[in-house]
């Protein structure tokens, strides 16, 4: 699944298209890396999103193309 649409699905951030400009303007990273909008998040991966207010650090724990809106925070896990 595209990162930009697990950070939608998992109501993390509200649209696909603010996913798409923020990690376009390099503000998401999986692994450590820098990613582009299309790339494949994997079960596992380690994510960081950076906000004008600080970060969100968090592992991907299920890969899902639909949610209901109370179980969307099951699909990862945020790191202290």
């Amino acid at each position: 699944m595209r990162i930009d649409k697990f950070l939608k699905v998992s109501r993390i951030l509200k649209r696909r298209t603010v996913a798409q400009e923020a990690a376009s303007a390099g503000k998401i990273s999986v692994n450590g890396r820098e990613v582009k909008p299309a790339y494949r998040v994997k079960v596992g991966d380690v994510v960081e999103l950076t906000f004008a207010t600080g970060t969100l650090k968090f592992r991907v724990k299920e890969l899902r193309e639909t949610v209901k809106k109370d179980e969307a925070a099951s699909l990862y896990e945020v790191i202290v």
